[in-house]
């Protein structure tokens, strides 16, 4: 019982989905990363490339949901991760 208690608290939802955010940039190099435990906590690492600078953001999940707005690209990575 106690290994699956423990073992809930480990990374076993993965959802990933790349995308282009910028019409100018050829590619799919920007992507929304989902990581969750088996309690649905976690987080969204989402990476924006452009050729002059790449953004990255980090958003906290907690039972499978966050307090902070998500993008569409971040809730099919989220939504993904879930089905898993």
């Amino acid at each position: 019982k106690n290994i699956n208690e423990v073992s809930k608290l480990n990374i076993q939802k993965v959802g990933l989905i790349k995308f282009n955010p910028f019409s100018e940039a050829g590619g799919d190099h920007s992507f929304s990363l989902a990581l969750l435990d088996g309690n649905k906590n976690g987080i969204i690492i989402t990476s924006l490339h452009a050729r002059e600078r790449t953004r990255l953001y980090v958003k906290e999940v907690l039972g499978g949901k966050t307090k902070i707005d998500l993008s569409k690209e971040e809730q099919k990575a989220l939504q993904l991760s879930i089905k898993i």
